[in-house]
């Protein structure tokens, strides 16, 4: 069959809830994707953030096979040891100290949730806490993580969502205060927000939350489901700034390709909230993704992935600064490390289009920004080739 037949087939087949772009991806090697033609595209998306250490890992795919020979699942019935092990690795570069396996990122929110409001009801017995999240943010697209989301077109169709949410105003703590009452049980934001603009949450805002929750016995929930795993230099955005969250969401590049996800705790919390048969999973935690986990935090360390972040991230940030002071349409450059965002002042999606017909894949964060989410194993040459594709396309529109 040709690409075109294979996307008329998918468009009979599929439930069109996304806008594809037309082509038919087929395999991947490094940064770069081919499609069933066989044309090749320096990939600036990686799976929306997930492919951090590029596409054929020897190593990694090697890890994957050997489990699957092994078994790939068993049930939470029982313990199995890819499992543990992940726990343990997980626990030791986040600093937390519970893990809870989950298949998604939305569903390690819709566990965090669910964790602080029965850690408020452990308290007082009492069913009426607020969680207070973040205008312009993104959590997921299921009931829990949509209620959470500060963005009210994701919402407006599917109302009314989970109750007793209320919306501030990210590095605007009066709008926080404003928000905060006896009932408050949570404080959930992104560390950087991805969908909503690459707003990195800033220092002194995040130190004053960290403050206000320890004063009156709020969890901090952070949400590093994008922004965690490496992608701004550190293995979780939060460490960069000495505080710690009292919940946190994991995912994406977590399993590098294999859907999995995690939420982990204090001890504090986790003593004092979730117990056994108040939340489950058939799939989370189980042999094949743990083990996808376990290699990737291995390939990390081997790697220095956070050392190479934190060069490649500046450089990045270089080029796309000189891009933005070359042309009147850029209006900044806002991110951190290799989660960056080209602002522009007009729509961005022609751009993309063009990217692509070019042999760059790119990836919007609202209407009218760039995003910019590559493997995390990104070269110097990969940044300059990118620039170059991007310096045309703006120059062309």
């Amino acid at each position: 069959m040709l690409m075109k037949e294979y996307i008329d087939e998918a468009e009979k087949a599929l439930l069109h809830t996304y806008n594809r772009y037309q082509v038919v991806l087929e395999k991947g090697e490094g940064v770069y994707l081919y499609d069933m033609e066989g044309k090749k595209y320096l990939d600036f998306v990686s799976g929306i953030a997930v492919f951090a250490l590029g596409y054929g890992n020897r190593e990694y795919n090697d890890a994957l096979k050997a489990q699957i020979d092994k078994i790939i699942h068993t049930s939470n019935y029982y313990y199995n040891i890819p499992a543990i092990e992940a726990a343990k690795k997980l626990k030791k570069v986040s600093g937390m100290d519970r893990v809870f396996f989950t298949n998604s990122g939305a569903e390690a929110v819709e566990g965090a949730i669910k964790a602080a409001r029965k850690y408020a009801y452990l308290k007082d017995g009492k069913t009426d806490h607020e969680i207070i999240a973040m205008n312009h943010s993104f959590h997921g697209r299921t009931f829990g993580a949509l209620s959470v989301t500060g963005n009210p077109h994701y919402r407006e169709a599917f109302e009314p969502m989970i109750g007793n949410i209320r919306f501030a105003d990210l590095n605007d703590f009066d709008s926080v205060m404003a928000n905060v009452n006896e009932k408050t049980c949570a404080i959930l934001l992104e560390t950087v927000q991805g969908e909503g603009g690459l707003y990195p949450a800033e220092e002194a805002f995040l130190q004053k939350i960290r403050k206000l929750c320890d004063e009156r016995d709020i969890l901090l929930i952070l949400d590093e489901i994008q922004c965690g795993m490496g992608r701004t230099g550190y293995f979780y955005a939060w460490q960069k700034f000495g505080i710690k969250p009292d919940i946190m969401t994991t995912a994406k590049a977590l399993g590098c390709g294999v859907p999995v996800g995690a939420f982990l705790m204090t001890e504090k919390v986790g003593q004092n909230s979730l117990k056994a048969g108040d939340h489950g999973t058939t799939y989370g935690g189980n042999p094949l993704a743990c083990a996808a986990i376990c290699k990737v935090l291995d390939l990390y360390e081997k790697e220095h992935i956070l050392e190479h972040v934190r060069e490649t991230g500046a450089y990045l940030e270089e080029k796309l600064d000189a891009l933005a002071a070359e042309f009147d349409i850029i209006e900044t450059r806002r991110g951190a490390g290799l989660m960056q965002g080209l602002v522009l002042k007009e729509p961005v999606g022609g751009i993309i289009g063009k990217a692509m017909e070019k042999g760059l894949i790119l990836i919007n964060a609202g209407s009218n920004i760039i995003r910019f989410v590559p493997a995390l194993i990104i070269a110097r040459e990969h940044i300059d080739e990118m620039t170059d594709i991007l310096r045309e396309c703006l120059s062309e529109r």
